[in-house]
This record gives C-alpha cells, sequence and structure tokens, in this order.
C-alpha cells in the first residue's frame, strides 16, 4: 500500500503539512477539532473525546458513528488516544504516517508520541510528528534522507532511542560521522547542520531520533523500511 495514513492531534497544528488526496485521515480525539476547523472531515475519529468540548460534538460524529467511523474509548486505558490511531492505520495496512498535531503542549504527550515513532519502526513501518518549527521521524536499522528546500539550512539532532546504536553514519552536514557509536546517555548528537544538499543519516544496529526544522528540508525513508 502506498498512500498515507494521516493523523491529526491535539497539540500544535501546522497548516502547511495538510491531508493530500488519497490520504487516509484519522482524528485522534482533540484532533478532530483541528481538522474540522480547517474544513477537513476525517475518515475515522478515535479516542475518549476527553479533549473535546461535548458543545462543540456537531451532528457530524453521530452520522459518524451510525457509519461505524467512531471508535469511543474508555478514559482509563493503556493506549494513548495517538497510540490508538496508529494501531488503526497499521491495521488497515498504512506503512507510512503523518502526525500533525502530536507536538507542543504536555511534554509527557509530546514523549509519548515520539515512543510512538520508535513503535512504528517495530512494525516496518515509518512515521513523522509535525510541529510548527520542528519535525521528528524515527529510524531503526535503516536510513533516512534530507533533502532541503529554498528555505535554507536546517538544523538536524539526532539521539539514541534504546541502550546505544551503532555503524551510524552521516553523510551531507556540516558534522559527518562514519561507522559511530551513540549512546542513550550522551547527546552527542544534538545541534547537526545541513550544508544545501541532500543529507542521509544511516544506522545499523539500533534505532535513532531524528530532529530537524520544520520546513527546511523533508525526510524521505528508504523504501525497505516504509
Amino acid at each position: 500500500m502506498s498512500k498515507r495514513c494521516y493523523i491529526a492531534g491535539a497539540g500544535e497544528f501546522d497548516e502547511r503539512v495538510m491531508p493530500g488526496a488519497g490520504d487516509y485521515i484519522i482524528a485522534a480525539d482533540g484532533g478532530f477539532v483541528s481538522l474540522t476547523f480547517r474544513r477537513t472531515f476525517p475518515d475515522l475519529l478515535v479516542g475518549d473525546f476527553d479533549s473535546i468540548r461535548q458543545d462543540y460534538l456537531p451532528e457530524y460524529i453521530e452520522t459518524m458513528t451510525a457509519e461505524s467511523k467512531v471508535i469511543r474509548t474508555p478514559t482509563e486505558k493503556d493506549d494513548t488516544d495517538m497510540m490508538l490511531a496508529v494501531k488503526q492505520g497499521l491495521e488497515r495496512g498504512y506503512k507510512e504516517f503523518i502526525i500533525n498535531g502530536g507536538l507542543g503542549g504536555r511534554l509527557d504527550h509530546t514523549l509519548a508520541n515520539i515512543q510512538t515513532l520508535v513503535y512504528l519502526t517495530q512494525q516496518g513501518a515509518a512515521g513523522l510528528l509535525v510541529g510548527r518549527e520542528v519535525f521528528i521521524t524515527a529510524v531503526k536499522n535503516n536510513a533516512v534522507k534530507l533533502v532541503p528546500n529554498e528555505a535554507g539550512n536546517s538544523t538536524v539532532s539526532i539521539f539514541c532511542a534504546g541502550d546505544k546504536a551503532e555503524g551510524i553514519t552521516l553523510t551531507g552536514l556540516k558534522y559527518p560521522l562514519d561507522n559511530a557509536t551513540i549512546t542513550s546517555d550522551n547527546p552527542i548528537g544534538i545541534s547537526n547542520e545541513t550544508i544545501g544538499k541532500p543529507a542521509s543519516i544511516s544506522v545499523t544496529n539500533g534505532t535513532l531520533i531524528v530532529m530537524y526544522d520544520g520546513g527546511h528540508v523533508y525526510a524521505k525513508h528508504k523504501r525497505r523500511d516504509i
């Protein structure tokens, strides 16, 4: 399946990154407000609705419920609304995820959403967390390419997700690496920079979190990963 799963959350929302034609759109709880405010309606609504004012719920939700397009969960549950949305996308066969509205606000939810990116890599999928100032992705035993645009160079930071990540090679960045090892207790990968050309970040054994300035570059995972 080549189409993307686009998930909207209730956090910081970047209007530059809206669903494309053919994307399967999931609203994770308050992400329903983020979408409908911009006159975009989801294919599926997931969550316990604790982030949606009850007086906001329009008749559209009743229509969605009648068409089995709403999954309403208990407030007390193991998965976050975002993780539930991701699992719904995976069940439908999607391997590429755009998550808009998963950053900003509560730090614990931001960290949970970054962990959700790691979960996606473990399922053989790839995800991108979109914020107004920063984009975040994860790569496991694979490579991601950063392609700059006319906006200029971007700050790029990498972090180890797990005890250590081995065989890290960075090309096309100000500070290159060749077959290096990064551990989770040393943030040596912070504040690198693109230099006006495509860059590659690869890891042979382990998982990396990759953060970069939103809008300056876009990430493209190798097809064997997604």
